[in-house]
């Protein structure tokens, strides 16, 4: 079930999101507000489950991560104790950024950042030695056209 947001919670979650490393005074002065009331707000939304954590956002490339694959999984296994296994190996997994079991043909998108082709081998290699797959297919993405981690969070427009 959605929280319950007003205008002023929504635009404290679009400037967290922009720049959580910002100070209660910044944001207060950005929305019209004071400090104690933001803060109070930013508590009740961690405690509501809507601000799950605050983080630093890394660059992939940077840290020698340049290849980001997409890699689709169909299976012909759909038991309880396959699943778990399956779960349990992209949980252990760090190259494993994402992971979505999915409606139709394929069964599951992993997107997977690494240094390189070989790099992607061994996540495979790896990957298959842990759980029974039927197939996999790997894209490599050639260009990032967009990546966000902003939720659009609905605040509306003037």
């Amino acid at each position: 079930m959605a929280a319950r947001l007003d205008e002023m919670d929504r635009k404290i979650l679009a400037e967290l999101q922009q720049d959580a490393s910002q100070s209660l005074d910044e944001i207060a002065r950005k929305i019209g507000s004071s400090k104690t009331p933001v803060w109070n707000r930013i508590r009740r939304m961690k405690e509501a489950g809507v601000i799950l954590r605050q983080t630093a956002l890394l660059d992939a490339e940077a840290l020698g991560l340049e290849a980001c694959f997409f890699v689709l999984i169909r299976t012909s296994e759909h038991e309880a104790e396959w699943q778990r296994r399956f779960l349990k190996a992209l949980q252990e997994r760090p190259e494993v950024l994402e992971a979505h079991r999915l409606a139709g043909d394929i069964d599951y998108i992993l997107k997977v950042r690494v240094e390189n082709a070989r790099a992607y081998d061994r996540f495979y290699q790896a990957l298959i030695s842990e759980v029974r797959v039927y197939n996999v297919t790997a894209l490599l993405s050639m260009e990032e056209i967009k990546h966000t981690t902003v939720l659009p969070v609905g605040i509306p427009s003037a």
